[in-house]
């Protein structure tokens, strides 16, 4: 491209192509101006670049000079050309060459500076003519927009991450439903008398399988940033080490394991076993980036920042925060590559069997853990990637107990499936003694609801069960139609349902039985429907449960509400 530029300068050099008499405005615009011009054209507040009718450099300001390298030659003479991206000349040259030989009009074009980073430019074209109409050169006007084309990265990389988040939100709840009948079904089964060791087995493997799929729903979720967290003030330092036993192993024997951690270390408000599957997710990438063996260190810190920091498409706001570094030795990730790396889906690892989901996981825990993860790498040099967390100055860290040879969560990452304990066996739902209850038993799933039904019938409670929330409230009416007053002990309703969400039934009912335990059953995050659902005095319970869980919560939620007034007599 080079010499194709430099043809078409000898073509238009003087006594040729260019006409022999020396263009009268592009010599004025060559000598020093007056001082007003020059605060003019110094004080632009973008870049200025004059060329000639051959394409050559007649003047720049400062402000053009402050976007390159420091390396750049913006001297008389010179080819502009040479300003641009190498990769982006060709286009540059199809731009300016037809505006300069009069064959089309000038109009703006984006592209890229000849410097290290990102340096992104809108270029607009100013054609000068002499009196008899010949073009004799042109003032182009460089726009910075580096910092504009970040933020719609970021936006665009936020606006598509949302949309999958919303798609998997979704997805997992109606798979929340199906696993929750898959593992009530299977309770049931390994609870019958007589059941013979070979069929127990086999029920034993559904559950596995049902809890495994649950796993893999928790995944999407935290990659979809709607996972329910229990945060914990903890020293990141202890969690670390805790940790490293488990990383080791994780690592195998040819990838050795290092510890910097900074000491005293900082406390952080996360939740435990999140972390854990973070900094699982994260080893477990940088061991496959080292098939050949090399070094992962996982370092901690912390640091003040009082301007935002910009690190790849990640803008990190002012404040405190710990910093968690994990550093391999490995391949390193291709420039092309790397902007992808938290996309859902995305993997390089497909005929490995990766899904995709490991590293948009790691990025959607931390998000929703109020963080910030920030990545950077250098092909054959390894990669480094920082997360960034809240700093916690308030109450003293807790202990989080963990046996010896512990493990995270299994939804850590599927390749680690294999690795996973397995649960304990079955649940048995026996009809043990216990105090008369009444539940309000409300959910559109009919296996879900009718397996629940049975679950709080055989340990000898009274159930009203209801598909809807417009149901359950035309049973209630029913009754005290006839009569009756049903003594409520607890209402147990999904949340998203046809018709009344969940939480506007546990309002309606409680204008009857005022302070009546409420247990909200969803697939979705606890905290979202928090937050978007007004439910901060009711219950949570997630999807997928067991039969014990779900009796389990129930007979908590009684024994610690304090007792509920009579219910209003109708009318």
């Amino acid at each position: 491209m080079m010499m194709r530029w430099l043809a078409w300068l000898r073509e238009r050099r003087p006594g040729r192509g260019a006409g022999s008499t020396a263009p009268r405005l592009i010599e004025q615009l060559a000598r020093p101006p007056d001082a007003l011009m020059e605060v003019l054209f110094q004080g632009a507040g973008t870049g200025v670049l004059i060329i000639d009718g051959a394409g050559r450099i007649v003047r720049a300001n400062d402000a053009l000079r402050q976007m390159l390298s420091r390396h750049a030659d913006l001297s008389p003479g010179q080819p502009a050309l040479a300003i641009f991206a190498r990769a982006e000349r060709e286009e540059v040259s199809d731009e300016l060459l037809p505006v300069l030989e009069g064959r089309r009009p000038a109009r703006g074009f984006s592209t890229r500076l000849e410097k290290e980073g990102e340096s992104s430019v809108d270029v607009a074209q100013v054609v000068l003519r002499e009196a008899d109409g010949t073009i004799s050169g042109m003032i182009l006007r460089l726009s910075d927009t580096t910092v504009q084309k970040r933020l719609e990265a970021q936006l665009s990389q936020s606006q598509k991450l949302q949309a999958v988040g919303q798609l998997a939100g979704g997805i997992a709840h109606d798979f929340n439903n199906l696993l929750t009948a898959m593992i009530g079904a299977a309770d049931f089964v390994a609870a019958r008398p007589g059941i013979d060791a070979e069929t127990l087995e086999d029920v034993g493997q559904i559950r596995r399988s049902a809890e495994r799929g649950a796993a893999l729903v928790r995944q999407l979720l935290a990659f979809g940033r709607q996972q329910r967290l229990q945060p914990k003030v903890i020293a990141i330092n202890e969690a670390i080490r805790d940790l490293s036993s488990l990383l080791s192993r994780l690592l195998g024997g040819k990838v050795k394991l290092e510890l910097d951690l900074e000491e005293p270390g900082r406390m952080v408000r996360v939740d435990p076993t999140q972390l854990d599957q973070v900094l699982v997710n994260l080893a477990v990438n940088a061991r496959d980036a080292m098939p050949e063996g090399g070094t992962l260190t996982l370092r901690s810190g912390h640091i003040t920042l009082f301007r935002a920091l910009t690190r790849g498409q990640e803008t990190i706001p002012p404040g405190r925060y710990v910093m968690i570094e994990v550093q391999d030795t490995g391949a390193g990730i291709p420039p092309e590559v790397l902007p992808r790396i938290f996309d859902p889906f995305f993997t390089t690892k497909r005929e490995r069997g990766g899904s995709g989901l490991g590293l948009s996981t790691v990025h959607g825990i931390i998000r929703q853990s109020d963080g910030f993860l920030a990545v950077e790498s250098h092909v054959g040099r390894g990669t480094r990637l920082r997360v960034y967390l809240p700093r916690h100055d308030g109450a003293e860290a807790v202990t989080i107990p963990r046996a010896p040879g512990a493990r995270p969560a299994p939804e850590l990452t599927p390749a680690l499936a294999a690795e996973t304990p397995e649960p304990a066996a079955p649940v048995r739902v026996a009809a043990d003694a216990a105090p008369v209850r009444a539940a309000l038993l409300v959910d559109d799933e009919d296996p879900v609801r009718r397996l629940a039904e049975r679950a709080l019938r055989q340990r000898g409670w009274r159930v009203l069960a209801a598909d809807s929330a417009e149901a359950a409230l035309q049973a209630l009416e029913a009754k005290a139609a006839a009569g009756e007053q049903p003594d409520l002990s607890v209402l147990i309703t999904d949340v998203v349902m046809p018709g009344m969400d969940g939480p506007a039934l546990v309002r309606r009912v409680r204008e009857r039985w005022p302070g009546l335990p409420a247990i909200l059953v969803s697939g979705y995050s606890e905290e979202t429907l928090r937050r978007d659902l007004n439910a901060e005095d009711m219950d949570f319970l997630a999807k997928p449960y067991t039969l014990k869980e779900l009796i389990a919560k129930a007979e908590q939620v009684i024994a610690a509400a304090p007792a509920a007034e009579p219910a209003r007599q109708a009318g």
